[in-house]
């Protein structure tokens, strides 16, 4: 086992065009491997092929959520290494990779190594802890045999849940079509078309300020990471002081709030106040519609919502610090279609129908991926406790099997990696001499604690 060099040994100001690729943590995934591409130059590669990587090491990323997060390297078109809180593991031949790399997937495996995991905030799992994780070691036959029935029964599981990945998809596609389609572009001859100007009111709320984060009249307000798609989360709702302006920044039920700052793509992402939480007020990173006479509230949310993914919005936004702005000016000037009052209750009450039915199949797509989850989970914790397949007792034991690797470690000699020794193979490689042949698979083997 491995990890990659740390410090001045590779910065990045070391990474080129292309040359030899260097694996880091995004290339790790949770069960698989991520093609995203970082390299340094080939003469680099060479001081450093103590972290080399070859198809079918195992790579394990100690920095995360999740850990051990573990892949499989696949066949790569240049030599790579692996970066800093990378951990390369090369397995001995006797010992099936997919084996080891489905028990590290295991759930009894992440619950040991969740006991194990250090720091607050970045959680690591290094490589002492890594060495030390328990792999269970069958016959090889056997490994053999239960990685065949494991990946059979997995395929199936990720095919089901790649068909309700696919359904979500069309789901959401539906639900933006059915909230498009809804509010036309060219409307009947029984409508107005207007500006939101005219529709109704549109006020920019308060500015935050320290001095406001004590006083006389505290009162709680959203702001944009309260403000969701036809949705309000109060789980974090704060506080300020309101003197003399509590009633022309408090909330009443019907008001539309749209953000004003956001990502382009959700900037003015609209939700419709219903009354809760009470006696709550918006700061400066919302803008509050009042719908004026003729418009119902619902129906301006949904008129809102129609704009939002027919990127209507994107038009009007301007763009500081990578943060989209939708002003209230630029608002005002934006078209606004009314039709009569029982036109838009009948197409209020009819979105709401198609979306509740669209909401109920998601729930239903929620609770398939959920279960090929479980399933999953219970396939692994199955096949690495021995339930999955039937043992035979022609198989070579595995403690004999295990005795014969210790045997061949003791009798490889210790490869260590010293300064010296790097300066030296940095020297050689500056020689046009043929490129060295990576260390035998056992010379790395011996640090690797089945």
């Amino acid at each position: 086992m491995t990890d990659g060099p740390f410090g001045s040994n590779l910065k990045s100001a070391h990474y080129t065009e292309s040359g030899a690729r260097v694996i880091r943590l995004q290339n790790v995934g949770d069960g698989g491997f991520r093609d995203e591409r970082a390299y340094i130059s080939l003469e680099h590669f060479e001081t450093l092929r103590a972290h080399e990587a070859v198809e079918g090491d195992l790579l394990l990323a100690s920095l995360g959520e999740t850990l051990p997060r573990v892949a499989i390297l696949p066949k790569l078109d240049e030599p790579a290494i692996v970066k800093a809180d990378v951990i390369r593991a090369r397995l001995h031949p006797e010992v099936s990779t997919k084996w080891v790399y489905y028990a590290l997937l295991a759930p009894q495996t992440r619950a040991h190594a969740g006991a194990l995991i250090k720091g607050v905030g970045r959680p690591r799992l290094g490589m002492a802890a890594m060495r030390a994780i328990p792999v269970p070691v069958p016959p090889l036959a056997e490994q053999y045999r239960i990685v065949e029935a494991l990946e059979e029964q997995l395929s199936r599981i990720e095919s089901g849940a790649a068909t309700l990945t696919q359904a979500r998809r069309r789901l959401e596609g539906l639900r933006k079509k059915v909230l498009v389609s809804l509010v036309p572009d060219e409307v009947p001859p029984s409508w107005k078309m207007t500006t939101v100007e005219s529709a109704g009111t549109l006020e920019l709320g308060r500015a935050r300020h320290p001095d406001w984060h004590h006083g006389p009249n505290m009162h709680p307000y959203l702001r944009v990471a309260n403000v969701f798609e036809d949705r309000i989360d109060t789980a974090d709702v704060m506080e300020m002081d309101f003197s003399g302006v509590w009633e022309k920044y408090r909330l009443e039920s019907g008001d539309v709030l749209l953000n004003e700052g956001q990502s382009p793509h959700l900037v003015g992402r609209p939700a419709l106040y219903r009354g809760i939480p009470t006696d709550v007020a918006f700061t400066n990173s919302l803008l509050r519609f009042k719908a004026g006479d003729g418009v119902l509230p619902e129906w301006a949310l949904l008129v809102f919502r129609r704009h939002l993914h027919a990127k209507r919005f994107m038009r009007e936004v301007r763009i500081t610090t990578n943060i989209a702005h939708l002003s209230a000016k630029r608002l005002k000037k934006v078209e606004f279609p009314v039709p009569p009052l029982d036109v838009q209750k009948q197409l209020v009450q009819r979105c709401e129908e198609l979306l509740t039915g669209i909401a109920a199949m998601d729930r239903q797509v929620s609770i398939g991926l959920r279960r090929a989850d479980a399933l999953k989970a219970s396939l692994l914790r199955q096949a690495f406790t021995g339930g999955l397949v039937a043992q035979n007792s022609d198989d070579e034991p595995a403690p004999i099997l295990l005795a014969r690797i210790a045997t061949e470690r003791a009798a490889q000699p210790t490869a260590k990696r010293t300064r010296q020794a790097l300066a030296q193979r940095a020297a050689e490689s500056a020689d046009p001499a043929p490129e060295p042949t990576p260390a035998p698979a056992l010379a790395v083997q011996q640090e690797f604690d089945l």
